[in-house]
């Protein structure tokens, strides 16, 4: 096999894991697709993607990483989270990789809970209710993220392809 061939079969692989990672937060997700483009274009010299293209990929990477922590910070911060529950709800989402398709998704708002409820215990409150509803609050942030983020993917595979094919 050809050593070009080879990084375009490494890059196509870096991508597709990438755009798993948006999903799964053990992965770097955005990050790592937009490294897949960056070795596809510089195994190709970049003659079929030029640097402008590289760039505006390189933002859409920066962009993906804001929206990640603003979203959920809104979620959280919208229903009064307290910094234990955002703890909780990092927590929350690495556990639940233990436990499949599921535990991605019922991780961070069982560990934002969790969180808010140690949180209110410290502070002299036992209230479930507001607990619950700041894990659901963080836990809509995150959803509204990984929305979010899996938009700008594949706004960044449509815009290197066609930069790859239209040239």
């Amino acid at each position: 096999m050809e050593l070009q061939t080879l990084y375009y079969v490494l890059a196509v692989v870096m991508m597709v894991v990438g755009i798993a990672g948006t999903v799964l937060p053990a992965l770097p997700g955005l990050p790592l697709v937009f490294a897949g483009m960056l070795l596809a274009a510089w195994a190709g010299g970049f003659a079929q993607v030029g640097g402008w293209t590289i760039a505006v990929l390189a933002i859409l990477t920066l962009l993906s990483l804001g929206i990640d922590f603003m979203a959920t910070a809104f979620g959280a911060k919208r229903v009064g989270a307290s910094k234990p529950a955002l703890v909780g709800a990092v927590l929350g989402t690495f556990a639940g990789l233990l436990f499949g398709i599921v535990g991605v998704f019922v991780g961070p708002f069982v560990g934002a809970l969790l969180g808010e409820l140690v949180w209110l215990r410290r502070v002299g409150g036992r209230e479930l209710g507001q607990a619950t509803k700041v894990g659901l609050g963080t836990w809509l942030g995150i959803v509204v993220g990984t929305i979010l983020k899996l938009g700008v993917a594949f706004v960044m595979v449509g815009l290197f392809t066609v930069a790859w094919f239209v040239k």
